[in-house]
C-alpha cells in the first residue's frame, strides 16, 4: 500500500492545486521589458533599467508595506518573445506592471495580453500612436510622446518653415508606417506635400538604394520615420551621398539625445528634432540628470527619464488605491497629476498621457559649451496641441 500513498503536495501539483499563496504575491513587481542589445539598445536599454531602479529608490523602495521588486528582459525586438516572456512574467514570477517596450510592434502585442491578464502596461519606447487610439485598453497606458506628437512638432514646424514637399524613409514596421501616416497628415494639413517613401528593413546597415531614391525625387526635406541606430546610419550615409549639401534637410523624426551623442555634433548640427525631455532644460531636470550620469555614465533621454516618470507614477497611484488590483491602480493614474522630473502632465481616458513636448535645433559644434550641451530650444509644443483628446483619438473605450 505504500506504493499508493502520496504526499499532499505531490497531489497537489498533479491537480493543479494551490493551497498557499505564492511568495511573490508579497510584493510589487515591476518588468523592464525592451531592446538591450539591438537598434535600440542606447535609445532605451539598460540604463532605462537603471531609470526604473532611482524610481523606486526615490519612492522609498516599498509601497502598500511591501517590497518593491523590478525585473528586466531583452525581447530583441521580437513581438513573439516579448509576448513569451511577458506571459511568464504575468503567470509564473508575478508581476504586477510592465512598462518601457520599446518598439511599437511588441508594445501592441503585449498591450493585447495584458488587457487579458487583467495587469497594468505603461508604455515609453514605443510611438505608434495606436496604442492609446484603436488598439487601447482599460490598462494600457503611453507616456513620453508618440507619432502624432513628433509629426506636430517637427513636421509641422519644418513645413511651415518652408520645408513643403517631403519625402520619407520609413522603418518597415507598425512604428514607422504611423509615424509616416501622422507625420503626412501633418504636411498635408499645412498646405504641403509627399512626393513619396521608400520603406526599409528594420536594423539595416546599407541606406544607399533608399537615400538615392530620396535624393532623385528632389523633396526638401527628407523624413527619416525610423529610430536608433537605423537613425545614425542613415543620417552619416546621407552625408556621404552629399544629400545635405545639394540642399535637401534630414529630419530626424524620432531622435533622442542618445542618437544625437552617438552622431556627434559635426554630423547632427542643424537636425531639428522633438523630444519630451532635455536635461538641461531647468534646475529639475538638471539635478535629476547629474545623480542619473553618476549611475549610468551618461545623460538621460527622454526613454530613460519617461521610464522613471511611468514607475514613479505607477507607484503612486498603488499607494492612493490601496491596493494593487489593476482596475483600482487604472483609475488612479488617471486622476493623478504627474509632476516629477520628467513632466508635468495629466492622464487621459484612453491612458495618454499629455504633456508639454519642445523643439530643438541640435547645435553646432563650437555652439557648445560643455559635454552634453547639445540642443537649443526653438520653440514649446504644448500638449494639448501635441496629443489629440482622448475622443479625437480613436479609442473604443472614450465612446
Amino acid at each position: 500500500m505504500k506504493y499508493r500513498s502520496i504526499s499532499t503536495a505531490a497531489a497537489a501539483l498533479l491537480c493543479g492545486v494551490a493551497f498557499a499563496a505564492p511568495s511573490y504575491a508579497q510584493g510589487v513587481k515591476i518588468g523592464i521589458l525592451n531592446d538591450q542589445s539591438g537598434v535600440y539598445a542606447d535609445y532605451g536599454g539598460k540604463t532605462s533599467v537603471e531609470a526604473a531602479k532611482m524610481a523606486i529608490e526615490d519612492f522609498g523602495g516599498s509601497v502598500l508595506g511591501q517590497k518593491i521588486e523590478i525585473v528586466d528582459a531583452d525581447h530583441q525586438n521580437k513581438p513573439d518573445l516579448a509576448v513569451s516572456i511577458a506571459r511568464r512574467w504575468y503567470d509564473v514570477e508575478g508581476v504586477d506592471m510592465i512598462t518601457e517596450l520599446t518598439t511599437s510592434s511588441v508594445a501592441l502585442a503585449v498591450q493585447d495580453l495584458t488587457k487579458q491578464a487583467k495587469k497594468i502596461d505603461i508604455v515609453v519606447g514605443a510611438a505608434s500612436s495606436r496604442i492609446t487610439g484603436d488598439a487601447c485598453t482599460p490598462y494600457g497606458f503611453h507616456w513620453a510622446f508618440d507619432t502624432h506628437a513628433l509629426a506636430v512638432g517637427t513636421g509641422g514646424a519644418l513645413t511651415e518653415a518652408g520645408g513643403n514637399t517631403w519625402f520619407f524613409l520609413t522603418a518597415d514596421y507598425a512604428f514607422g508606417y504611423s509615424l509616416e501616416k501622422d507625420t503626412s497628415d501633418i504636411v498635408k494639413a499645412k498646405g504641403g506635400k509627399v512626393l513619396g517613401a521608400v520603406r526599409h528593413p528594420l536594423n539595416t546597415s546599407d541606406f544607399s538604394s533608399f537615400l538615392l531614391q530620396a535624393q532623385s525625387s528632389k523633396a526638401k526635406v527628407v523624413g527619416l520615420a525610423n529610430a536608433g541606430l537605423d537613425t545614425i546610419n542613415a543620417i552619416k550615409q546621407a552625408s556621404e551621398f552629399g544629400i545635405v549639401a545639394g540642399g535637401q534637410k534630414m529630419a530626424g523624426l524620432l531622435m533622442t539625445i542618445s542618437e544625437v551623442h552617438g552622431l556627434g555634433l559635426k554630423a547632427a548640427q542643424g537636425l531639428v528634432l522633438t523630444e519630451g525631455f532635455y536635461w538641461d532644460h531647468d534646475d529639475k531636470t538638471r539635478a535629476f540628470s547629474e545623480r542619473f550620469f553618476k549611475r549610468a555614465g551618461r545623460m538621460p533621454s527622454m526613454i530613460q527619464a519617461g521610464t522613471y516618470s511611468a514607475t514613479l507614477s505607477y507607484l503612486k497611484a498603488v499607494k492612493a488605491a490601496g491596493t494593487k488590483d489593476a482596475d483600482a491602480v487604472s483609475k488612479k493614474l488617471k486622476e493623478l497629476p504627474v509632476d516629477d522630473a520628467f513632466a508635468q502632465g495629466k492622464v487621459l481616458a484612453n491612458g495618454r498621457m499629455v504633456h508639454d513636448l519642445y523643439l530643438f535645433e541640435v547645435k553646432k559644434p563650437e555652439e557648445s559649451k560643455k559635454p552634453w550641451d547639445y540642443y537649443k530650444q526653438i520653440a514649446v509644443v504644448p500638449g494639448d496641441k501635441a496629443f489629440p483628446t482622448a475622443a479625437e483619438s480613436g479609442c473604443p473605450l472614450t465612446k
